[in-house]
């Protein structure tokens, strides 16, 4: 397509554009733009999906990556979110070996360098799209478009609405599923690079590798699989010629050719169309055994109008919210990490203003539509549809067409719909260029565009950072979203600011009342504040609005058990119990509660129960060994240390809970050991000083015994054990030396 390239001739002259040059500059943009996000923390949903997610560490086998979704649940589990993305997992992995642990640096710069590798591929899928698939008899592709191509890859590699998918590490789905889908539509397009005599094209095998990639794609994100849509609209629009205008006419005019199917035979469309489609089938059908049960379980906060009884409210909504999602590619300024709980208030009324959003989205959608398809010019028909086809084509997963989606809006799928965009605003720069004479002015727009936009990036990037400038930077674009202050309020918690916490969480519940997990966190701050009975109202309504919060029924029983109310508390154990069975944590608090009333046997089989399922759980390992200790059971509380210690080598608490059982049984030299192990471990606690005097002192060490007193009440000065066996030994070893005197 000559005609546009030379009308954006004022923007990049042609003495500034080889190839390998062109592609050098988009990718150092691309990175320029978001590289401040490079030593940023793990953010929002990176902790679930990488530092919580056991798939990434070692110990886990390869095959369950396989059986496993995106957060490192069972796919067969109902409380699954169904994520399938095995690739970009196995990603997060190599990144976690070749780190080392989980250091944010390395995750962050594939990130970018992706998304600086995307951008210069950009530049080839651009040049298709704006020049087509016109070749020499050499084979070497007429029009390449290099102008057109470079601007969109620029718009494409400044987008701040990309920085989701770039600066948060999850993004890196959204990066890998955009590569390979790109790759598969390169290699589709290179099944037509050569042509016989008939002037059908045929490449079986460039065919397949695309929906290999296709597959690829879709393993890295579930959307990768409408590339084969992409490609099928490729092939009959672009490829097959295929004039809606004309069918249209010969329709109305009943001409007999539209009884031929020479179309279809001659350019092989029908045999790749029908590879596309049993490809797309077999990917979907795989998908769905895979998946095991039915799609996931959202609720009504995260996407309320997929709640909505009627089926008016669902439309308009739905509708607007593609207006949404349109506005943050026009004007990408106020960006959120999350649009959900209240952000966006529901449509209920044709009197609403906002449908004027909508009438505003289908107007420009069916004027674009109408010139796609029914234009006489051919080459304007191409851009326009390849356009519209990466602009729709990659959302329809996230449309709520085909099933519901855990989203109201969500920056991170507009990644490959933004190709589309920028296709779209690169033509209308080229038709502006062409119908005015105000070239500089153009040149000055495009130009303010891309450095607004670059700003804008490297702003964003920053935000994404830290939790902290995450969540505030929400506040001003969704003040509304009970979620947000939940995030605040939980950051600031972590941080020990609990005062300013609780303001956060209780404006969440004012937001959404029935915000459960908001008051389950109250109510945990409250409960370590000592007001239990606003604690306790908290939480009872928490599992009243949602009876199967285990966490919520078991901080439940924490309260009733701190108010002594301790029937109440067993059965708010057991409820959480029932509704999550394997819940080491709860068992633990249980145990506690049974060791309160000297239920002993039944407090060690709750103990014993969490160390099943969670064999490191310290602190269920120490209260038996103390329980065992404190009832005279030396031996099996040293039987129980031994194993705890086999499984837990390293906790300096076991080693001191057991040095001390070992030192009632009079295995001194044992005891002493782990004590200076525990010791050496964690030299400043007090308590391990002081029991090793004790031990010292019953061995008749007594000069040692008085160094680890006198190190203990240093630590301690409280300590009145201590201070009182320190005031024995001393009137002890002043009796022996009177004596020797």
């Amino acid at each position: 397509m000559a005609v546009l390239d030379t009308d954006l001739d004022h923007i990049f002259p042609s003495s500034v554009l080889p190839p390998l040059w062109a592609k050098l500059v988009v990718g150092l943009v691309a990175v320029v733009c978001f590289a401040r996000s490079y030593d940023g923390d793990f953010v929002f949903d990176d902790s679930e999906a990488i530092v919580n997610n056991k798939d990434l560490q070692a110990e886990t086998p390869l095959g369950d990556l396989w059986h496993h979704d995106f957060w490192g649940s069972r796919l067969s589990s109902n409380t699954s979110h169904k994520s399938y993305r095995p690739l970009t997992v196995l990603t997060f992995r190599i990144n976690y070996y070749l780190s080392g642990g989980f250091h944010p640096v390395g995750f962050h710069v594939v990130n970018i360098l992706l998304h600086g590798g995307i951008s210069v591929l950009m530049v080839d899928v651009f040049s298709v799209l704006f020049g087509g698939l016109q070749y020499t008899s050499k084979g070497r592709r007429l029009h390449l478009a290099p102008r057109a191509s470079l601007l969109a890859a620029l718009l494409f590699a400044v987008h701040p609405v990309h920085t989701e998918c770039v600066a948060g590490v999850v993004g890196r789905a959204d990066l890998l599923c955009a590569l390979f889908f790109l790759l598969s539509f390169l290699g589709y397009c290179k099944a037509f690079r050569e042509s016989n005599k008939e002037g059908a094209y045929s490449s079986t095998f460039w065919v397949l590798l695309s929906i290999f990639l296709g597959a690829v794609a879709m393993l890295c994100k579930e959307q990768g699989i409408t590339v084969l849509g992409l490609n099928a609209v490729f092939d009959i629009l672009v490829i097959g010629k295929f004039n809606v205008l004309e069918i249209v006419q010969k329709v109305l005019h009943k001409d007999k050719s539209l009884e031929s199917p020479g179309m279809l035979r001659n350019g092989g469309l029908l045999f790749r169309m029908t590879l596309l489609t049993s490809g797309g089938a077999g990917m979907l059908y795989v998908r769905w055994r895979i998946m095991g049960t039915g799609p996931p379980a959202f609720t009504e906060v995260d996407n309320p109008a997929s709640f909505a009884d009627s089926m008016l409210v669902r439309a308009v909504n739905y509708n607007y919210y593609y207006s949404l999602n349109a506005w943050l590619l026009l004007c990408p300024w106020w960006l959120c990490f999350d649009w959900s709980m209240g952000c966006i208030p529901l449509i209920k009324s044709v009197s609403d203003w906002r449908v004027i959003a909508l009438a505003a989205l289908w107007f420009c959608l069916i004027g674009l539509i109408c010139q796609a398809l029914c234009s006489e010019d051919g080459h304007k028909r191409r851009i326009l549809t390849l356009g519209l086809g990466f602009l729709v084509i990659p959302f329809l997963p996230a449309s709520n067409l085909f099933f519901r989606v855990g989203f109201v809006v969500a920056e991170r799928v507009l990644y490959l719909p933004s190709v589309g965009y920028c296709v779209l605003l690169t033509f209308g720069f080229g038709a502006l260029s062409k119908h005015t004479k105000k070239k500089k002015l153009i040149a000055a727009v495009v130009l303010g565009i891309l450095l607004i936009n670059m700003l804008r990036c490297v702003v964003r990037s920053g935000q994404w950072r830290s939790e902290e400038q995450l969540f505030r930077s929400a506040l001003s674009v969704c003040p509304l979203n009970a979620k947000v202050h939940y995030n605040i309020g939980k950051n600031l918690a972590d941080k020990g600011n609990q005062t300013a916490a609780i303001r956060y969480y209780r404006e969440a519940v004012r937001l959404n009342p029935k915000y459960v997990h908001a008051m389950n966190n109250l109510g945990n701050i409250l409960k370590e504040r000592n007001e239990l009975q606003e604690a306790e109202e908290l939480l009872s309504l928490a599992v009243r609005i949602q009876p199967d919060f285990a966490a919520a029924w078991m901080n439940l029983g924490i309260v009733q058990n701190s108010l002594k109310r301790f029937e109440a508390a067993e059965q708010s154990y057991r409820m959480a119990i029932k509704h999550r069975r394997k819940y080491p944590d709860c068992y633990y608090n249980l145990g506690r509660l049974y060791a309160d009333l000297n239920r002993h046997v039944d407090a060690l089989n709750a103990w014993r129960n969490a160390t099943v399922l969670k064999p490191e759980h310290s602190l269920a390992w120490n209260n038996m060994i103390i329980l065992l200790d404190n009832t005279g059971n030396l031996a099996q509380a040293e039987a129980v240390g031994r194993e705890a210690l086999e499984l837990i080598p390293n906790d300096h608490s076991l080693m001191f809970s057991l040095a001390n059982v070992l030192g009632k049984s009079q295995k001194y030299k044992e005891s002493e050991a782990l004590f200076l192990k525990a010791i050496k471990a964690n030299p400043n606690a007090a308590s391990y000083h002081g029991n090793l005097a004790v031990l010292y002192h019953r061995w008749g060490h007594l000069d040692l015994a008085k160094k680890h007193y006198e190190i203990s009440l240093q630590l301690d000065p409280t300590a009145s054990g201590t201070k009182e066996n320190y005031g024995l030994l001393r009137r002890k070893l002043e009796l022996m030396q009177k004596k020797d005197v």
